[in-house]
């Protein structure tokens, strides 16, 4: 199965930075699409989104700040670099605090972009296997029966195998075949491979109360 296409969001109100990048950009050998305002670009982003985003730190409808906002509260992990012609150093370490890869003052040289670009590109790579892993991990926990779960979630505690017994009020043994069961369901040929998955799927991420 191939990776989905990596494509650069240019999100700017300027028609005329969206096409002077949207050019050098193509002409580096990248996918763009091009968004008249942060409000476009959001209806159209998804989860599933390869690639990165610029974002104009200033536009009329939301600026660059919040658009990266509601990407983060929707789950979208799209790399975003922001630019800007204000130098605006608060903003900067806004972006950068909230994750930015970059920030580009306007003009900026054509080497600082595209180094930008290849850097949260790189990130985006990343994110897409971490969500890759994470989607394996939910698959591979469905396939386990509540009582194995149950088990499963003793050993993301670190409980040994006599306290899991204790606390789902069965013998040892049985926890011991269960605990057999879901590592052999799961493909997992030691404990670490275990917690491995179970974190890529979200388990153990809040404390129990």
């Amino acid at each position: 199965m191939s990776e989905p296409k990596r494509t650069i969001h240019i999100v700017d109100d300027d028609e005329a930075i969206r096409q002077s990048v949207g050019f050098l950009l193509r002409k580096a050998g990248h996918d763009v699409d091009t968004h008249s305002s942060g409000t476009a670009f959001l209806k159209i982003a998804t989860r599933e989104m390869r690639g990165c985003a610029l974002l104009d730190v200033r536009m009329p409808d939301i600026d660059g700040l919040e658009v990266q906002a509601r990407l983060a509260q929707q789950g979208i992990l799209i790399p975003v670099i922001m630019l800007t012609g204000h130098g605006d150093v608060t903003l900067a370490v806004r972006a950068v605090k909230a994750g930015a890869i970059e920030f580009l003052e306007k003009p900026f040289e054509r080497s600082a972009l595209l180094h930008a670009i290849d850097e949260a590109l790189d990130q985006a790579g990343r994110n897409a296997r971490g969500h890759l892993a994470a989607a394996e991990a939910v698959v591979r926990l469905a396939a386990l029966t509540t009582r194995e779960r149950d088990v499963l979630d003793g050993m993301v505690l670190g409980r040994p195998n006599k306290l899991i017994a204790f606390d789902l009020g069965i013998a040892t043994r049985t926890v011991e075949v269960h605990r057999a069961n879901l590592m052999e369901k799961l493909s997992a040929r030691s404990l670490s491979d275990v917690l491995r998955i179970a974190f890529n799927a979200g388990l153990g991420e809040t404390e129990p109360a």
